[in-house]
């Protein structure tokens, strides 16, 4: 396994470029015996024990971040009937991630580049457009996005709909015309930066970050102010303590994260300043305490010997004060990242009864394939229990916090470690959980590979890859490459799954009457008992989904499903970005994994929403 480096060249700019089941695959669930429970949400974070007005006002539902929804018409006995309702075709065939959002009668949705904005009325048959908006990204950073062109939503908040678009900007679209209201650019697509997330909007500020770790880039989270566009705060990820807002009031809870400056300190000479460390996932808000909870993205390059140390503040969760971006806690996922495990993740905020007494948690399903249960006042670790096929670490020592690696799974300069699981995309990745305060389980979309790697050198150019790493993923144990499964946060344990072939790339949606929803990338949107696991419904869509699916209620009172198709992403880049099946390495290596999809998906990009008759 040692390519040329014009073959190795050639392989990263492709997928930095472009990365960026029926029910007969699908394994019988394990049925569940756990009692149905209800498990309180803190005040103010909208769970079941407050009323739904049936809108979707960003990605996650809530401040929480459960992706729950208290709609109850569509029934673990009536899902069978769903039909589709309406369609829209977005007319662009790359990754869609993203979740609809729906506001006042008006449903929302940002494509992937060049990430136009249209907005749906649903208060006429099928939806028609009543405007769309068009920023106009710079064509030059498809060249920097390393996992595909995607863009994963938006969020409402004072009647204007947030976005990013992928050439580091942040917009803000008038909800009712359309105008734009400001537009601020917050990075710089010549320095590798990108950006794909969702923002958060929290007390009258646009909580973005930024994407590309495979480029070098110094990851942060920039505060923008909802009104005028003008940045309030700026955190980095890596360097001295001022740089990354953190002062006296900083107290995280294990001692391998307290110190001054580790930020620099933990990495080689200078190597902070291209150290990467991304905020390109989900962030998680608690009023009560005032904090946001968000993760952090890997280190660069991926060759864990070019930077020694744990590489602060990298592969880790931040809680910080919205109002000033002051850091109060940290703990890392994993400290000094062998594995392109990165740490931006969702956090589903709930309490929950540990131990004999009710404690403020976070649950966090990690790519390293630990589901963590932590003291989100705190920052302390009550849990930490496999949730996959594991062989890169033994465990999560309490006392200390830290991840125990596996040295036999480091790869090496000149050496093919091989049965490294889980691969770099992680036992899950961005795609996102939901948590049901109703039956108090998580239920999670992943994936189940594993991969061959070998370090190689990397040289850092700016706006160029800096990835030093070639690897082949393959399916683990079992031979499907994804589950679907609900997890319970308090025994720690899994309570049903469901196997599927391809890795469950799709964001998870729960109800209050006990449904479950979810897609495959081969394009099936399916709909489960959220109790039991057992299928309930399934409908084929034109292309791969590894968007997220919501729930709303239309002006006719009716409640409506909706989902993006439309194949792409990491793992789908083999049929976005039309890459050789051939080419294991293809897409840093996920190509090895899917060289399959093509046969079974086909490119695409439109929106589905179902409803009963």
């Amino acid at each position: 396994m040692q390519p040329s480096k014009s073959h190795i060249a050639k392989n990263i700019a492709v997928v930095l470029a472009l990365f960026a089941c029926a029910s007969a695959s699908c394994s019988r669930p394990i049925q569940s015996n756990a009692e149905v429970r209800e498990v309180r949400l803190p005040s103010g974070l909208s769970g079941s024990n407050e009323p739904d007005d049936g809108q979707w006002l960003m990605p996650a539902k809530n401040y929480s971040s459960n992706r729950f929804s208290s709609l109850d018409q569509i029934t673990v006995d009536n899902a069978r009937d769903l039909k589709v309702a309406w369609t829209f075709s977005t007319g662009i065939n790359r990754g869609h991630e993203a979740a609809p959002l729906v506001v006042n009668n008006t449903m929302y949705i940002v494509t992937p580049y060049p990430n136009i904005l249209y907005a749906l009325d649903l208060t006429k048959p099928g939806a028609p457009m009543k405007w769309k908006y068009e920023p106009k990204p710079s064509s030059a950073a498809q060249g920097v996005a390393c996992c595909d062109v995607v863009n994963r939503g938006a969020a409402f908040y004072d009647g204007k709909i947030f976005y990013n678009t992928l050439d580091d900007h942040t917009v803000a679209v008038d909800a009712q015309s359309g105008k734009e209201v400001w537009n601020t650019q917050v990075g710089d697509i010549n320095q590798g930066e990108s950006m794909t997330m969702a923002p958060l909007v929290v007390k009258d500020k646009v909580l973005v970050g930024n994407s590309g770790g495979e480029f070098g880039v110094r990851g942060w989270l920039t505060a923008l102010d909802a009104s005028s566009g003008k940045i309030a705060w700026k955190a980095y990820s890596t360097g001295p303590d001022v740089d990354c807002l953190i002062g006296s009031n900083f107290k995280p809870f294990y001692e391998a994260d307290q110190g001054k400056d580790l930020g620099v300190t933990t990495w080689p000479p200078d190597a902070w300043k291209i150290g990467g460390g991304g905020v390109w996932g989900w962030i998680s808000y608690d009023p009560e305490l005032n904090l946001i909870y968000y993760g952090t993205a890997n280190p660069g390059p991926w060759n864990p010997d070019q930077r020694p140390g744990d590489n602060k503040w990298t592969c880790g969760i931040f809680a910080r004060n919205p109002d000033n971006g002051e850091a109060l806690w940290f703990y890392q996922w994993s400290p000094h990242d062998l594995h392109d495990y990165d740490g931006v993740n969702e956090q589903i905020l709930i309490d929950l009864p540990i131990a004999g007494h009710t404690r403020k948690v976070l649950v966090r399903p990690e790519r390293n394939g630990y589901v963590y249960v932590l003291d989100r006042t705190s920052g302390e670790v009550l849990s930490a229990t496999p949730f996959a096929y594991i062989t890169t670490s033994k465990g999560v020592d309490l006392k200390t916090g830290r991840l125990i690696y596996n040295p036999e799974k480091s790869a090496s300069l000149g050496k093919v470690v091989r049965e490294i699981c889980p691969a770099s995309p992680g036992a899950k990745d961005w795609q996102p959980s939901a948590f049901s305060p109703k039956t108090g389980l998580l239920y999670l979309p992943h994936n189940n590979l594993c991969q061959d790697a070998e370090s190689v050198e990397a040289n850092y150019i700016a706006g160029t890859p800096y990835v030093g790493m070639n690897v082949k993923m393959y399916a683990g144990p079992g031979g499907n490459r994804g589950v679907f499964s609900a997890w319970d946060p308090v025994a720690a344990k899994e309570v049903w799954s469901i196997k599927e072939d391809y890795p469950v790339w799709s964001g998870a949606l729960v109800t209050t009457a006990n449904v479950a929803f979810y897609g495959t990338m081969d394009g099936w949107f399916k709909a489960v008992n959220a109790v039991a696991g057992e299928p309930l419904w399934q409908f084929k869509c034109g292309s791969g989904i590894i968007g997220q699916p919501i729930t709303y209620r239309g002006p006719d009172g009716k409640q409506y499903v909706a989902i993006l198709s439309g194949v792409g992403g990491w793992s789908g880049a083999i049929v976005a970005g039309n890459l050789d099946p051939r080419d294991g390495g293809g897409a840093l290596g996920f190509n090895n994994a899917m060289s399959d999809l093509p046969k079974n998906t086909v490119k695409g990009g439109m929106l589905y929403v179902f409803a009963l008759p």
